[in-house]
């Protein structure tokens, strides 16, 4: 893709982000989505792979669903209460609309089905920009609506965490992985959202962090299957040495960073005497932990299959600048221990 296009398509990235957080009127914040929509859709089809055209086309749909619910709901706010304020949504039912159309947005269960099609047919760089960035906006939002939403709330969390994690069993797809974990981790940011909203703000943190770090490994060693992954401990041993601890992580592990919001949010919920709902959680935890110990099995503990004994892949010199990576898989792997910081900067 031409530079100068590139650039203009991540300006509208940022600036559509930013709208949204810096509105305080539904038609703005509408305004901010629909930019952050239509500039990442030309990155997704950029490769002009009838996949990638799919799973564009999926994902238009999609987002313009959410977005009419979005605008009808606000519209409907707006003639029951004469309020276009985000902060003013006082009538449970446009309330309730609004927050099925940011959870058809981001891909919370049962609103889920078209994120792991959607990300499947796209390449990592871009499927990293879909599970991360695009979070942003939508969460802002959920975040200014919360107080009356509880029960549905809570619904949406729990069923967003037992779907992740069970959707994930059987996949053979890297991609879809990744996009059923994103769905888990949802689950339990939304699960604590009308409790705490910075505490969800750190569990996006670390999930994006783990998130960024996974999608790196992944895009370096060319692995888009987890048969693929069997290959990489010829090709790069000390990254996939370390690749099963960033699989753990995400599974929340500890000592792993991973460990930090899932801790947390328990505790939290069980402060708010939902003991029952912080045990379903914990439980569902389990399902997604099954998928990543399968990912690390296949990427550390099996060997390719050859015809000839001895046979190992050409390990190509690459260009791919490996600080990023390497920044964040050190944060993966070792933010444990500043959770009494992370703490006090939350209630600061």
């Amino acid at each position: 893709m031409n530079p100068h296009i590139l650039t203009t398509l991540m300006l509208g990235l940022g600036l559509g982000t930013t709208i949204t957080f810096a509105s305080s009127h539904w038609l703005l914040a509408w305004m901010g989505l629909e930019m952050n929509t239509l500039a990442i859709i030309p990155l997704m089809a950029q490769h002009h792979h009838p996949r990638a055209v799919e799973a564009t086309t999926k994902y238009f749909l999609t987002q313009a669903t959410a977005a009419a619910m979005l605008l009808f709901a606000a519209t409907t706010n707006a003639w029951l209460t004469g309020q276009w304020d985000i902060l003013h949504m006082s009538h449970p039912f446009p309330t309730t609309m609004i927050t099925l159309a940011l959870a058809l947005k981001v891909g919370l269960a049962p609103l889920h089905s078209w994120l792991p099609e959607v990300l499947q047919g796209l390449d990592l760089t871009t499927g990293l920009i879909l599970s991360t960035w695009q979070k942003l906006a939508p969460f802002a939002l959920l975040a200014q609506i919360t107080p009356t939403n509880s029960t549905l709330l809570i619904m949406l969390g729990l069923a967003s965490t037992f779907v992740g994690g069970w959707g994930g069993l059987n996949q053979t797809q890297l991609r879809k992985i990744l996009a059923y974990s994103s769905v888990a981790h949802l689950g339990w940011m939304i699960l604590v959202l009308q409790f705490s909203p910075s505490l969800t703000l750190l569990a996006l943190f670390t999930y994006f962090i783990m998130t960024f770090s996974m999608f790196l490994v992944f895009k370096l060693n060319k692995s888009t299957s987890v048969n693929a992954l069997a290959t990489s401990w010829a090709k790069t041993p000390i990254l996939t040495s370390l690749a099963p601890l960033i699989l753990l992580s995400l599974g929340g592990l500890p000592p792993l960073t991973g460990f930090m919001p899932k801790w947390l949010i328990l505790q939290e919920l069980s402060k708010q005497d939902l003991p029952a709902v912080a045990t379903i959680a914990a439980l569902s935890a389990l399902l997604s932990l099954y998928f990543y110990l399968r990912l690390s099995y296949a990427m550390t503990l099996t060997m390719s299959p050859n015809n000839l004994a001895g046979t190992t892949p050409w390990r190509l010199p690459h260009n791919q600048v490996t600080l990023p990576l390497a920044a964040s898989t050190l944060a993966t792997l070792t933010l444990l221990p500043l959770t009494p910081a992370a703490l006090a900067l939350l209630t600061f």
